[in-house]
């Protein structure tokens, strides 16, 4: 059984990595088995950050052969190491699900001895859980660079979802901040894992990665602009048919003179993540979000900034106007444009109608006519002023119970 230490090592070693989230497989328990893999996922754990997850979050082993600056377990790190068997892991998991500490396991892990050395016991824990104890829940296995194809090919059989993490947009960042890693090294088993799921769904049988592939960047670290990191996605979506791109804001665990010295914050993660929601799943192309070399803005959300550079285009007729129009519109999502397309067959919607319907229309309405009316802001400057306040975080805060006199009065009466 693992210990104590080492568990905290390997646990906490793993917490850098983003790329996973609720499972997305549907894999059904069986006869004699343990655990189902639910697409919804079940969420009760929070990482530090308030990341909600549900998985064992751990590495295989820190000992990494590699020198990643930005890596707190680089070779050269003074750091406590740690490595766990194949047979360990599967003890802990199998212990924590049983005690519904955990819904899967996210298993990941340094670059021990070589690339195969690592795959083979990573691969080797997954079959373990599958064939040995009969685990049908959830499983995302972190992919090694380098790794032999077969490897990689047989993981894909047994685990619900892998990740290549990408790490940077370029190929010079790579090569200046994890000189032992390429671009074509985390592309080519991306790509082998696509061609091998697109063959597997042809012959219906459905056993290749179920919850399908991720992978992550690091946002900060280097000098790539938002307009090349979501051009990357957008290639990466089409090619690779990716679940998801996760963005990671760049934290200074470790300090080199290649490295920021400040974090790169949350918004610019945020911003990232709204725009590829819009590359996703509102028909946006990545040259439309973001202009070539520039970054998005922080004031407002990246649909509200492509309205602004096209207010030509506006105001469209809610009662006239397309889906594909309509799904541009701020304030408007797609709840909300199928809502609208299939509530005007019947009438004439106002904007009365679109507040019950939950429009935001304090943004919506600078962009819209309903029956001809307009109640927006004519000036362009005003829209983006009025756009950027609507952005700004209120400063919220939990009143005591007893701040109101009122409330006081009543508690010292003893009337309460």
């Amino acid at each position: 059984m693992i210990d104590a230490e080492r568990l905290k090592i390997l646990t906490e070693s793993a917490k850098y990595d983003v790329s996973c989230s609720s499972s997305g497989s549907a894999r059904a328990n069986r006869e004699g088995g343990i655990g189902n893999g639910y697409a919804a996922g079940i969420c009760h754990s929070f990482t530090p950050d308030g990341r909600c997850i549900s998985l064992l979050k751990i590495l295989l082993s820190n000992r990494c052969i590699y020198n990643c600056l930005y890596c707190p377990n680089r070779a050269d790190a003074d750091v406590p190491r740690a490595s766990a068997s194949p047979e360990e892991l599967c003890e802990l998991v199998m212990q924590f699900y049983r005690r519904n500490y955990i819904e899967g396991l996210f298993l990941s892990s340094a670059v021990e001895r070589s690339p195969d050395h690592t795959m083979e016991r990573m691969t080797e824990v997954v079959i373990r859980l599958r064939k040995v104890y009969n685990f049908n829940g959830y499983i995302h296995l972190k992919g090694i660079p380098r790794a032999d194809r077969q490897l990689i090919s047989r993981a894909a059989r047994y685990a619900d979802r892998m990740s290549y993490n990408i790490e940077f947009p370029s190929e010079k960042s790579l090569r200046l901040l994890a000189p032992q890693k390429s671009k074509e090294s985390v592309l080519l088993p991306m790509r082998q894992l696509a061609e091998e799921k697109r063959e597997d769904a042809s012959s219906k049988r459905h056993t290749v990665l179920p919850a399908g592939q991720t992978t992550q960047m690091i946002v900060g670290a280097s000098s790539e602009t938002d307009a090349q990191i979501l051009r990357l996605s957008e290639a990466m979506y089409r090619r690779f048919s990716l679940k998801r791109v996760y963005y990671s804001a760049y934290v200074p665990v470790v300090r080199h003179a290649s490295l920021p010295d400040t974090c790169t914050g949350l918004l610019r993660e945020h911003r990232l993540y709204q725009a590829d929601w819009l590359l996703r799943f509102y028909g946006f192309t990545a040259a439309e979000i973001a202009p070539e070399g520039e970054n998005l803005p922080e004031e407002y959300d990246p649909k509200c900034a492509w309205a602004l550079r096209n207010m030509h285009m506006f105001p469209v007729e809610i009662n006239a106007a397309p889906l594909e129009l309509l799904l541009r519109v701020p304030g408007i999502g797609t709840m909300g444009a199928y809502r609208i397309l299939k509530a005007r067959k019947f009438t004439a919607l106002g904007f009365a109608d679109l507040a019950k319907m939950r429009i935001v229309l304090r943004r919506a309405k600078h962009f819209i006519t309903c029956n001809g009316k307009f109640y927006g802001a004519e000036k362009y400057d005003t829209v983006r002023t009025l756009l950027a306040l609507e952005e700004r975080p209120q400063r919220c805060e939990q009143l005591s119970l007893f701040s109101l006199p009122e409330l006081a009065q009543s508690a010292r009466t003893g009337q309460l």
